[in-house]
């Protein structure tokens, strides 16, 4: 028979207590109408949470379609701390054999990808911070952080939208570029910010909200081909949160000065327009005084970088197995197995390292991206180790 009207949490509470006394679990399941797969997860709800996990919990969808529920999860982690010599095949075994046979047991990068979370996995140490995202830094000298962004699009005379690229240096204030473009495509800021690179130097960090090109929504961590081009160049990439414009604050009361003496009226054409920012810009940083650098031009305090661009070198990983180079499809191979990755690694060279029986670690650069083993065809990605994946 199925839950009594009387209370489903009540119903709940005699099944463990029932199955707690020793009776068995599917003629339990049987005499209170339910699957084997509802009752195991209501005794693990109460195994993780007690009582309070045999309440109704909100039914909205997991943001990722292959997460686990919690109950599962929770059944690896606590094996895993019974058998901590056991790998993830191993205990991959284990569940297939202890759970129903209409339970999806996860496959063993995902269960290893799970014991690392929990901090079971003993893990190499690295020379950088294990701390998933970083806090925005204050950028208090001179290319210590520079930031960026598209100002909104606008007419020009001649009925094309102009789509204003800006950097500044946070520090002094100085507005590095201001560059008049036909679109938002990262082609054009990759032309952008290499010549403002070789002109300047490289910043130490720079920070963007999450748009194209700087972000992409659907990449690994949201990583761009710009972002992982500045990586590469030792920049590190910084985001705002969503809907928190004051983070880029100093950027943004630029964007809003420009807009009034650069763009009203606009310019016939890009040439025109172009015109008018450079002459905004030259006024901005050599005429206009700052009460935040006690009235001092930003010219006055900005000073060029003292790390030259020299474009980028070879990838090498001493410490892992191999060297995969991802593909343009955005794809590795791993003993013949195509391993999808993410396209805005195109061309990159990534680490690959045996870490247990099939479980392949995957790393870029310095930062350990994810677990993969060789029956799936995708990445388990670790938390995200560029800062918070926002």
């Amino acid at each position: 028979m199925p839950w009594k009207e009387r209370s489903v949490v009540e119903e709940r509470m005699r099944f463990v207590l029932r199955l707690k006394d020793g009776e068995s679990m599917a003629s339990l399941c049987r005499e209170f109408g339910i699957s084997r797969v509802t009752g195991y997860k209501i005794y693990e709800r109460y195994k993780e949470c007690g009582l309070e996990g045999l309440t109704d919990r909100a039914r909205t969808p997991y943001r990722y379609a292959n997460k686990l529920p919690v109950q599962l999860e929770a059944m690896i982690v606590t094996l895993r701390r019974e058998k901590p010599t056991w790998g993830a095949r191993k205990l991959r075994e284990r569940l297939l054999r202890k759970l129903p046979n209409d339970v999806r047991v996860p496959a063993c990068s995902t269960i290893h990808a799970i014991m690392d979370r929990h901090g079971l996995v003993t893990r190499q140490r690295r020379s950088r911070t294990t701390t998933e995202g970083t806090p925005l830094s204050a950028g208090l000298a001179p290319n210590a952080l520079w930031c960026t962004d598209y100002k909104g699009e606008f007419m020009l005379g001649d009925k094309r939208y102009c789509y204003p690229l800006t950097v500044s240096d946070h520090a002094s204030r100085y507005l590095l570029l201001c560059e008049a473009m036909e679109s938002i495509k990262e082609q054009g800021a990759f032309t952008a910010f290499e010549r403002l690179f070789k002109e300047r130097g490289l910043p130490q960090a720079i920070r963007s909200d999450n748009g194209v090109p700087f972000a992409s929504p659907n990449g690994l961590f949201n990583l761009s081909r710009l972002a992982v081009w500045w990586l590469r160049l030792g920049v590190t990439i910084e985001r705002i949160q969503p809907g928190h414009p004051q983070q880029n604050g100093r950027h943004e009361r630029m964007h809003r000065t420009l807009k009034i003496e650069a763009t009203r009226p606009a310019g016939s054409n890009f040439l025109q327009q172009q015109a008018k920012f450079d002459a905004f810009v030259h006024e901005f940083n050599n005429e206009r005084p700052h009460e935040a650098l006690d009235m001092k031009y930003p010219a006055d305090v900005y000073i060029p970088s003292t790390r030259p661009y020299r474009g980028i070198g070879e990838l090498s990983y001493p410490f892992h197995d191999r060297t995969a180079l991802v593909t343009c499809c955005g794809r590795i191979c791993i003993y013949k197995k195509k391993i999808n990755l993410s396209t805005s690694l195109a061309g990159q060279a990534v680490g690959i390292k045996e870490v247990d029986d099939g479980i392949w670690l995957v790393s870029f650069m310095d930062y350990d991206l994810g677990y993969n083993d060789l029956e799936e065809k995708t990445l388990q990605p670790l938390n995200n180790p560029f800062g918070p994946k926002v």
